[in-house]
């Protein structure tokens, strides 16, 4: 059996999911833009009434003025056009289908097409000072109520994971020694990211995060199905590859046999 993880931004929405045989929740607000932060009380209510997991989506509604100016004025491939961004060439690529450490040397660049509006972009995930210390603020709160998890992700001006953002907000997940650590799951700024995937996948298992959520840098996981089930193989259990977008309940057996993972995303499902 398959773990659904289902996104939800209410908490009758939470009910219902778990009602229907969910077995943890992502809580989160505003799908239009990909989700942001849910406001505390939601997350308070919601972790109070469901007996299954929940993990809280991390992601400031806004950032300072400044914050990533640079990427709009030097990267304009990461998005400052809507509908850019990073290759969809690892989709069906004898690189996405190779398992094994080797299989990171390709690059990125190479091919480079235009990708979906999912309601973000790798500018969208670039944060200053002030959106971080909300974000560390925000999974202190979330262990304070006993969330299960949090969801995160960073991104340098540059279109890479920002290592030095993302350690900061994995150690005050884990919090001090002997309180209870929070599971990292970096979520979908790994789909608009400019680096080699394989690369990533080896850097996001580094710096101690449980898991990945990726469509496979595709319109959908189905589509993305390729290097998923290629990430899943490299992964080799040092971190968890979690589908999402496009999932459904008449297509999710398939997906399942095509990419070998054990977890999945998604709005519809169960």
């Amino acid at each position: 059996m398959s773990l659904i993880e289902s996104c939800c931004t209410s908490l009758e929405a939470a009910l219902a999911a778990q009602a229907r045989g969910a077995g943890r929740i992502e809580l989160c607000t505003d799908l239009s833009v990909g989700g942001l932060t849910p406001p505390r009380d939601l997350i308070r209510d919601v972790v109070a009434a469901l007996v299954i997991p929940v993990n809280v989506l991390i992601r400031p509604a806004a950032q300072e003025p400044g914050a990533y100016e640079i990427v709009s004025r030097e990267h304009a491939t990461l998005g400052t056009v809507r509908g850019r961004g990073p290759s969809g060439a690892w989709e069906g690529s004898s690189e996405a289908r190779r398992p094994g450490r080797q299989s990171r040397s390709a690059s990125c660049a190479a091919g480079r097409t235009h990708v979906p509006d999912w309601g973000f972009t790798a500018t969208d995930f670039v944060y200053g000072e002030q959106s971080l210390q909300q974000m560390i603020s925000d999974i202190e709160y979330c262990k304070s109520v006993g969330a299960a998890g949090i969801v995160v992700g960073t991104l340098t001006p540059e279109g890479r994971i920002d290592v030095v953002a993302m350690q900061r907000l994995i150690a005050a997940a884990r919090g001090t020694a002997g309180s209870r650590a929070l599971p990292v799951t970096f979520h979908r700024a790994f789909d608009v990211s400019l680096e080699d995937p394989f690369a990533a996948l080896d850097l996001l298992a580094d710096i101690g995060c449980e898991r990945i959520l990726t469509s496979g840098r595709a319109a959908t996981a189905w589509e993305g199905r390729s290097l998923i089930a290629a990430l899943v193989r490299y992964a080799a259990g040092r971190i968890r590859i979690l589908p999402g977008s496009g999932i459904r309940p008449d297509n999710l057996a398939a997906l399942q046999d095509a990419t070998g993972a054990a977890e999945f995303h998604g709005t519809a499902i169960p």
